[in-house]
C-alpha cells in the first residue's frame, strides 16, 4: 500500500516539475537563449513517467531539426529577417518587463520614456 501511494506521489511530483519546466521553456522560446533547450529538459522529466512525453519530445525534436534544416536553405535575407524579427521581441519584452526602466533608475538617467507604460 505504501509503495503505491509512493510511486503515485512520485509520478504526480514528476507530472507537475516536469509540467512546469516545459511550460517555461515554452515561454522562453521566442527570445535568445535556451527555451528549446528547456522545453526538451521539461519533456525529458516528464518522459520519465509518461509515454506522452516521450512520443511528444520525440515529435518535437524532428520538428525542431526540420526548422533549422529549414532556416540554413534560406537566402540570407530571410535568415537576417528571423534574427530581426526576434531582437524586436525581446527588446520589446524587455520594455514592457520594464528592464529599462529599471536601467533608467540605476543610473539616474531621468527618461521617462523608458519606463514601461505596464509599470503604475
Amino acid at each position: 500500500m505504501k509503495e503505491a501511494i509512493s510511486k503515485h506521489t512520485k509520478k504526480v511530483i514528476i507530472g507537475i516539475v516536469g509540467g512546469f519546466v516545459a511550460l517555461l521553456g515554452l515561454v522562453l522560446v521566442p527570445y535568445p537563449g535556451p527555451g528549446w533547450l528547456i522545453v526538451f529538459a521539461g519533456l525529458a522529466i516528464l518522459a520519465t513517467e509518461f509515454v506522452f512525453a516521450q512520443k511528444a519530445l520525440d515529435n518535437l525534436k524532428h520538428r525542431y531539426e526540420k526548422w533549422q534544416v529549414w532556416l540554413k536553405q534560406q537566402h540570407v535575407a530571410i535568415q537576417i529577417s528571423v534574427l530581426l524579427l526576434v531582437g524586436l521581441l525581446t527588446v520589446v519584452t524587455v520594455y514592457l518587463v520594464n528592464g529599462f526602466g529599471v536601467l533608467n533608475a540605476i543610473f539616474n538617467l531621468n527618461l521617462p520614456w523608458l519606463i514601461s507604460p505596464l509599470v503604475g
